[in-house]
């Protein structure tokens, strides 16, 4: 019996895989358990439909993604810290606080996880903190640490 997979089930096949399955093992498990459905034309149809709109959701975010790239790149934050001898910050800059002055300067909102920060920085100075915004795209901000 053909069947459309719901879930992925190791050692059988992933979501939305078609397979042939044993009759018993495909009425008696896999499509009460829902973690198939038989593989009728309809289903077939709206398993591709889901595919298709699966794909243009992702097109359409991996164009935000570059957008949101190309305008970060030009942006410059200054983020003013109490420094003591040699410009060594009293603590230090983290990627929580470069979020939150990027949302109330420029009016964008990051989650604080997306950005990549070896390490929080602890000296004045410029620094390029990458962001990953999607799988494929990475941008970089630039970050300007002054003394208050």
């Amino acid at each position: 019996m053909k069947v459309i997979l719901l879930e992925d089930i190791k050692n059988i096949g992933k979501k939305g895989q078609i397979i042939n399955a044993k009759d018993g093992y495909a009425r008696n498990y896999l499509i009460p358990k829902k973690l198939a459905i038989e593989a009728t034309e309809a289903n077939i149809r709206n398993l591709e439909a889901e595919k298709r709109r699966k794909e243009e959701k992702e097109k359409e975010l991996l164009q935000e993604a570059r957008s949101l790239e190309e305008e970060l790149m030009k942006k410059t934050i200054v983020i003013k810290a109490k420094t003591g001898e040699h410009g060594k910050l009293f603590g230090s800059i983290t990627t929580k606080e470069i979020a939150d002055v990027l949302e109330k300067e420029h009016k964008i909102a990051i989650d604080k996880k997306k950005f990549d920060l070896e390490e929080p920085i602890k000296s004045v100075g410029e620094y390029k903190v990458r962001i990953k915004l999607h799988p494929q795209v990475n941008a970089e901000l630039k970050v300007i640490v002054t003394e208050k």
